[in-house]
């Protein structure tokens, strides 16, 4: 059976688990652990039917790396915690259809949103011959490895900062956060045009439309993160907060750069 079709089927079939879990634990936030998994998932199973098996190990270790990272660092965050907020006001607006939309609207979406994202990864192991381009590969490596200690990082100083009482209701603007308004989502998207660049490095001698279709995945994650539930739901939060203004002023909201003065 076609690798598209293989990977379709586990994820569709993984996203239902998630969303009888979800009605077990009655908390629509697992959603936001089982994302990560999805690509896991299509990573395992992608190099499990790879034409080339070392070139897909590659790719399934960066990806396994950077799940299981953001798995961990969401369920440590929403231990023994109450639903998110955002899923806590759908579950209020949605009144009686609640479980079709919640379905529908988190977890069917999700699961497409991470096929489309996870497409790179199937191509590679559907059409990875000999030769590679070693400079692609090699420059999707290194941007990977650059976009994962920025999202790493600025994480950790995010959780930290939320952590001490005392910055209740205050801006983060030390660390990577002094140079982007949103470093970790900058990693987030460097990761995964990393994982466009090393991909299309893979199957260069086999590429025709299909290098397009591969960077829908990292236009498609840069998007969300730029203009639907990335910055734009956490800046409507922040704007709140005192000296948002000047911070915004100086500081780039994506690509990190040195403070205006």
């Amino acid at each position: 059976m076609n690798l598209f079709l293989i990977s379709a089927f586990f994820l569709f079939f993984y996203m239902n688990i998630a969303f009888i879990s979800s009605i077990y634990k009655k908390d629509n936030s697992i959603a936001d652990i089982f994302y990560g998994g999805g690509f896991i998932l299509i990573s395992i199973i992608s190099f499990y039917l790879s034409v080339n098996k070392s070139i897909s190990f590659v790719l399934m270790l960066l990806v396994v790396l950077w799940g299981s990272r953001l798995i961990i660092r969401i369920f440590l965050r929403n231990y023994r915690k109450p639903e998110d907020y955002r899923y806590k006001k759908w579950r209020e607006e949605w009144g009686k259809n609640f479980l079709l939309r919640s379905y529908l609207q988190i977890y069917i979406s999700q699961g497409i949103v991470i096929y489309i994202i996870s497409l790179p990864i199937i191509f590679l192991a559907n059409f990875a011959l000999s030769p590679y381009s070693i400079i692609l590969i090699s420059l999707g490596i290194i941007g990977w490895v650059i976009g994962f200690l920025f999202e790493s990082i600025a994480d950790l100083e995010l959780d930290k900062f939320i952590k001490n009482p005392k910055n209740k209701g205050k801006l983060l603007t030390t660390g990577l956060w002094k140079y982007s308004r949103h470093p970790n989502y900058f990693g987030e998207s460097l990761i995964w045009w990393s994982i466009a660049i090393f991909v299309i490095g893979g199957i260069i001698f086999n590429l025709g439309l299909i290098s397009i279709i591969i960077l829908i995945s990292p236009l498609l994650i840069t998007y969300t993160l730029l203009k639907y539930s990335g910055i734009p739901m956490l800046e409507k939060k922040a704007k709140k907060k005192p000296g948002w203004d000047e911070y915004k002023k100086k500081t780039s909201a994506f690509i990190p750069w040195f403070p205006k003065k």
